[in-house]
């Protein structure tokens, strides 16, 4: 497999095309975090990281496009689910590969895309998958942060056809690498994220606290 580079051969996909309904079905990706949507915080964590950007997003649409990216929205008016949101990035990015990320997941790994692109080219797959740490030493597997190459677009197509839904299950019928961030540095809840009002909330304020100690830490330096 040829090198992969993140800054030239990857696109970053922010998936926010879902129903929100665990949020009563608001626009998830709109939702603020700090005076910024959610969807924005994830934007400005994944622009480094690759040659361009996009956003899947079905409602609000000329929102995201104010923000200067282009807005990628399903083919499928039914909003099937992220499978959907991944095709609608395989079929208009004009690099090799495309890496997704959850739109509700603003403070995934700042080097997620650079491992993502090892472990694939490592295991000469088409797809890598992240991992967070889990429970008992297992890795628990992320499945929305994602790295594809465009050559999976027709056989997502016909999965999608055929009534799959499930990230995990399509992916893992083809060889996929992993990726696990449990190294030491990196940062157990970096993909937590924020299903409900209340989960946004408790994101909120675990960011409040960090940035209180940030603050603490540098005052005392002075």
């Amino acid at each position: 497999m040829p090198a992969i580079d993140p800054r030239t051969d990857i696109t970053g996909l922010v998936l926010a095309g879902g129903n929100g309904s665990r949020m009563g079905g608001i626009d998830k990706g709109l939702q603020p975090l700090r005076g910024r949507p959610l969807a924005a915080h994830a934007l400005a964590r994944l622009a480094p990281q690759v040659a361009s950007v996009a956003v899947n997003a079905n409602r609000h649409r000329e929102t995201y496009a104010g923000w200067g990216v282009p807005v990628w929205p399903d083919a499928d008016d039914s909003r099937p689910g992220p499978l959907a949101g991944l095709l609608a990035g395989l079929s208009r990015c004009a690099t090799p590969w495309l890496v997704t990320v959850a739109c509700d997941t603003p403070d995934f790994p700042p080097d997620l895309v650079a491992r993502l692109a090892r472990a694939a080219q490592d295991a000469n797959a088409p797809l890598a998958m992240a991992a967070s740490p889990g429970t008992g030493g297992r890795p628990s597997i992320e499945p929305v942060f994602c790295l594809l190459h465009v050559g999976l677009r027709q056989d997502l197509e016909a999965a999608l056809r055929s009534g799959t839904r499930a990230v995990r299950r399509w992916a893992l019928g083809h060889p996929t690498a992993l990726a696990t961030f449990d190294r030491p540095g990196d940062d157990p809840q970096a993909f937590r994220n924020a299903n409900t009002l209340d989960e946004l909330a408790a994101l909120a304020s675990a960011r409040e606290r960090l940035a209180s100690k940030a603050a603490a830490i540098s005052a005392s330096e002075l």
